[in-house]
């Protein structure tokens, strides 16, 4: 019997059961060991029983579950794994907690295991990436607010549309058009 290889021990830390059980599919057969998380709750139980090399995080959980608070708790447990935020809610204001909060990198959906395992080889900064002249636009800005504003009432849509000074439904609406998949 061959042992699972320590350094391919993958949690997915998503409420999507289809999502989940696709990417669970595919690492597998990669060689991952895979164990999967739907929330801090279940992220927490699960690390003291399993220590995941690499972790795949949604940002958007259940039941307003920020996926940042799984990143800083699986970063606080184990600074040294390699954690890639994945969204289909992706803004500059959460892709810079998720750095800070100790993510190694932030993917928009969607996403293929290619992407994410070419995320977690990632260990450094790309300076040479292509920095664009374009300004950016007024939609774009009004995209991030709301995403920065989002994160900060932990995806609260009704505290969110208050402190934007909107209804909550033309703010569900927005969110609605915007949604990438």
């Amino acid at each position: 019997m061959t042992l699972p290889d320590p350094a391919h021990a993958l949690l997915i830390v998503e409420d999507d059961d289809a999502l989940a059980a696709t990417l669970r599919r595919s690492f597998e057969r990669r060689g991952w060991q895979v164990q999967r998380a739907q929330d801090l709750a279940s992220v927490l139980a699960l690390l003291a029983t399993y220590t995941p090399s690499h972790a795949v995080v949604d940002l958007k959980l259940a039941n307003g579950c920020s996926g940042l608070s799984c990143v800083q708790a699986l970063h606080a447990q184990h600074p040294a794994m390699a954690i890639v935020v994945l969204t289909g809610y992706a803004s500059i204001a959460t892709a810079v907690e998720a750095i800070k909060l100790g993510a190694r990198h932030y993917l928009a959906k969607p996403a293929n295991t290619d992407d994410i395992e070419a995320a977690f080889a990632r260990t450094e900064g790309e300076p040479d990436v292509d920095l664009t002249n374009r300004a950016t636009s007024i939609k774009t800005l009004e995209w991030e607010r709301i995403h920065e504003t989002l994160a900060d009432t932990g995806f609260n849509i009704s505290e969110t549309a208050r402190r934007l000074g909107m209804h909550r439904r033309t703010l569900a609406r927005k969110l609605e058009k915007q949604r990438v998949k």
